[in-house]
């Protein structure tokens, strides 16, 4: 036999199991089935949802996560169910031998941490899905700041929003509605925005935050907040709400030689060094969102094989659950809180 075939037939002899079939389960379903490595599964209580979308792909659906696990082994487990239940079903799946792939936030608190950190010595290998790690223009950005010849970062602002109702219509009947499930603009879509610049300058070690429900219509949780921080001794504020017009997403930081911006609205990422008379811009080659899901999907098989990758770590989740928990306190207290 061909070797390559062999190593491709072996490959495809893995599973994947994906535990909730709402949209962000079935983007991470149909990307693992485009990387053409692996045989997918689906799970879902919802008895309608998880026929009707194991349907459409032509796998096999299991109803309950307990009898999957059961009925076979997994090699990996993706978990796109609401944050609250996240920790225990990634501690079950590290505990049934397989590596786990988690979507963002890692959780809504730090119980069950300890036992997760637990299961997870066991050696198999764990990710949490923060896919600004998988932008090219983040990518750059972080390869220009750790070379070092701007020096140290100083300084840092982020303005970010889009149009949630266009992006997910569904908002009012879905995790988002209620903090307890990992809702609210904070856990959604800061926490994206606060992850990626924690993996350029590091943890986040205070946080002012400030709140509010302005425009969404049908929730009460904050749409709109902005956060005054301190990664280390960079200074960091955020701008960021989900109703404006444009989806837009621009990064600047400041360091003793010069900035750097990211624009992801762009796909792009500049230096502007000391002494220079413009941005020095780079762009990537135009890339669609499922790109990006395809890529991360190949990035959590390279780290299941042992391979390098650029995923965010069990570790840095942890660190942007305790921000998000900072920024929701804060927000709540009017108090600055400090991240041990």
């Amino acid at each position: 036999m061909d070797p390559r075939r062999e190593r491709r037939e072996k490959t495809l002899s893995q599973g994947i199991l994906i535990v909730g079939c709402g949209s962000i389960g079935e983007r991470h379903l149909r990307c693992f089935q485009g990387t053409g490595r692996v045989e997918v599964a689906a799970c879902d209580a919802n008895a309608a949802l998880l026929d009707r979308v194991a349907g459409r792909h032509g796998v096999t659906g299991f109803r309950d996560f307990d009898a999957a696990l059961a009925a076979r082994r997994f090699d990996g487990i993706v978990i796109c169910t609401p944050a609250h239940t996240h920790v225990g079903i990634a501690t079950a799946a590290l505990r049934h031998g397989a590596s786990a792939l988690i979507e963002k936030p890692l959780g809504t608190s730090l119980e069950g941490i300890g036992a997760l950190r637990e299961a997870a010595a066991t050696g198999r290998f764990v990710a949490v899905a923060y896919i600004y790690h998988l932008m090219p223009w983040i990518q750059g950005a972080r390869e220009v700041l750790r070379g070092g010849e701007l020096g140290r970062p100083l300084h840092a602002s982020v303005a970010a929003g889009q149009h949630f109702p266009t992006y997910r219509p569904a908002y009012r009947d879905i995790y988002y509605a209620r903090h307890e499930s990992g809702g609210g603009a904070i856990q959604d879509a800061l926490t994206h925005v606060a992850n990626a610049v924690e993996w350029l300058l590091g943890p986040t070690t205070r946080v002012f935050c400030d709140a509010a429900h302005r425009a969404l219509e049908g929730v009460t949780v904050e749409d709109t907040v902005n956060v005054v921080a301190r990664n280390g001794d960079t200074l960091v504020n955020y701008a960021l709400n989900q109703f404006q017009a444009p989806n837009e997403m621009t990064l600047q930081i400041h360091c003793e030689r010069g900035s750097v911006r990211v624009e992801g609205h762009g796909q792009r990422w500049g230096v502007f060094r000391r002494g220079a008379d413009a941005w020095e811009h780079h762009g990537a080659d135009p890339v669609e969102r499922d790109d990006l899901f395809v890529a991360q999907a190949n990035a959590f098989l390279d780290g299941a094989a042992g391979r390098p990758t650029p995923l965010a770590t069990l570790d840095e989740a942890i660190q942007t659950l305790k921000f998000n928990l900072a920024a929701l306190e804060s927000a709540r207290t009017g108090l600055a809180v400090e991240i041990a």
